[in-house]
């Protein structure tokens, strides 16, 4: 197909919605085992060589659940709203990490990024490595291993992951990677399925851009309007949406929100073209095709933190042997996509993957979740959580440093700049004040769900749910043992990491403002803050 058809071709697929991910539990535990049982057909997968299923990954950056599935209703996203109604949507799947190297790498070897030792973003790249410990393997060398096909890009011929015509310009067709340890290129065959053999299965992952189409500043917004315009017409009129309750109905902060909304549409639009590719080549009925973000939308209290604008994930699943229409409301984790994945492909899942396979008929609903966030760039930090049915309850190690700490990332985006101006101006209100710009954090916090879905409440002091918080604390505790959470890194790691950093940023203006903050970081670090 031609490039001119296949952009023609875009333009003309429908429209897109969003929503903020409301979580709400619709049903208890006990009745959710008897409701999902019957969504796997036993023996689905069980079959020869040549008819396993292919596993198609969605893999989407910067993203919340805002998809007309999950109640957004801004726009529409009719495409993923397909993928839910012919298959699993979950309602309660989480991120062990907001931000996308560490989650990349958790999702890729099927383990918490913590115990792996690839829980600082954007490490293990320079002078410092960072290997995986023995007998933890990628997945895609597990599927290369079992026969299959390995690639990773766009899903498409003709666009990239931006969803752009590929042009002259285009270093690589491969998709994101972003992995915090030493890795195989070869673990991929290709960046599309189509050079597989007759007959071959292939696990695809589709990387889209997601909520970075939209970029960080207002010569961004417009250049994205334009690609907005082109595929549909119009753009999101920024005044019809809705923020959560702690950011300012500004101008500036409107704008960025209603154009992440239309990346949101830009990617309902690139699902769509993918299925009716599969559909085309007749493939889909045998295809396994599983839809995620890599974590929440990038703003001020999402990507980075472990509140539910930047841990909440979709998770939708559709293939053979998925009962179509199906809602699961349990709490599952990012890194359980591995461990079905391989399951569904009649591969072995390795013992030590602490991924579980979510579908099989015998899996028992999980207890709680767990996440952690660690440093992220130069901005040093550490917090864990875990959710339980009811509470989200997390533990900052550092809280006498902000929420919003120095970080060249976050302070080079458009909406992070305006609201510092507001905070200076004294023009934000007091609940904003108090999440973002508090001197210090507290301790403990603990969150009650259905009641507080944008966790504004912390119940860590009220003496009515002093049990509930011994309970979560037990368990964090527990689970940082049981998984070998290593912690932060020495001051000597941290050092290397910054270096490496500093031979990797062109900008003379960003390469100083990272080791100005750096030096901050470090000053802290000395006088126990």
């Amino acid at each position: 197909m031609k490039i001119e058809t296949a952009v023609l071709e875009y333009c003309k697929l429908g429209g897109a919605a969003t929503m903020m991910f409301n979580v709400k539990r619709t049903v208890n535990a006990l009745m959710l085992s008897v409701v999902w049982f019957g969504l796997i057909v036993l023996g689905a997968f069980n079959a020869s060589a040549n008819e396993r299923p292919n596993i198609l990954w969605f893999v989407i950056d910067d993203m919340s659940a805002n998809f007309s599935c999950y109640g957004e209703t801004t726009v529409q996203t009719p495409h993923v709203d397909q993928l839910a109604k012919d298959g699993l949507r979950f309602t309660r799947a989480y991120a062990t990490s907001p931000v996308c190297s560490t989650f990349r790498s958790a999702m890729i070897t099927g383990m918490y990024q913590t115990s792996i030792g690839a829980h600082h973003h954007r490490s293990g790249r320079g002078e410092h490595r960072i290997t995986l410990p023995s007998g933890v393997r990628p997945v895609p060398s597990l599927f290369q291993e079992a026969g299959y096909y390995t690639c990773i890009g766009s899903g498409l011929q003709e666009l990239d992951f931006r969803s752009q015509p590929f042009s002259s310009r285009t270093k690589s067709r491969l998709g994101k990677t972003d992995y915090n340890f030493d890795w195989e290129k070869s673990i991929y065959d290709s960046h599309d399925w189509s050079e597989r053999k007759d007959g071959q299965p292939f696990f695809m992952q589709v990387q889209l851009h997601g909520g970075k189409l939209r970029g960080a500043s207002e010569a961004h917004y417009e250049e994205f309007d334009k690609q907005a315009k082109a595929v549909f017409g119009y753009v999101t009129d920024p005044s019809s949406v809705a923020l959560p309750p702690y950011y300012p109905r500004d101008p500036v902060l409107l704008k960025d929100w209603s154009t992440y909304l239309d990346s949101v549409r830009i990617t309902d639009h690139h699902v769509g073209l993918v299925m009716k590719r599969l559909k085309q080549e007749r493939i889909l009925n045998n295809t396994l095709v599983v839809f995620f973000t890599d974590h929440g939308i990038s703003h001020a209290r999402g990507k980075q933190f472990l509140y539910d604008e930047g841990a909440h994930i979709p998770l939708i699943v559709r293939g053979p042997g998925i009962k179509g229409g199906a809602t699961r409301t349990d709490l599952v984790e990012h890194i359980d996509v591995a461990a079905f994945s391989l399951a569904a492909a009649g591969i072995k899942v390795p013992e030590q993957m602490q991924g579980q396979d979510i579908l099989a008929q015998d899996f028992k609903p999980k207890q709680a979740v767990f996440a952690a966030r660690d440093r992220c760039g130069e901005a040093a930090d550490r917090i864990r959580s875990v959710r339980t049915e009811d509470y989200l309850y997390v533990r900052n190690f550092f809280p006498q440093r902000p929420l919003l700490m120095p970080s060249t990332y976050k302070d080079g985006k458009l909406i992070i700049k305006r609201l510092r101006e507001l905070h200076a101006q004294d023009a934000l209100s007091l609940l904003a004040e108090k999440l973002l710009f508090a001197p210090t954090r507290a301790s403990e916090e603990l969150y009650l769900y259905g009641q507080d879905i944008w966790q504004t409440k912390n119940l860590a002091e009220d003496v009515r749910h002093t049990e509930a918080l011994a309970q979560h604390r037990q368990r964090l505790d527990e689970w940082i043992e049981e998984t070998g959470d290593p912690g932060s890194e020495t001051a000597e790691i941290y050092a290397l990491e910054i270096e490496d950093q500093m031979k990797s940023t062109k900008n003379k203006a960003s390469r100083e403002a990272y080791r100005e903050n750096a030096e901050i970081y470090k000053r802290w670090a000395r006088d126990g803050k």
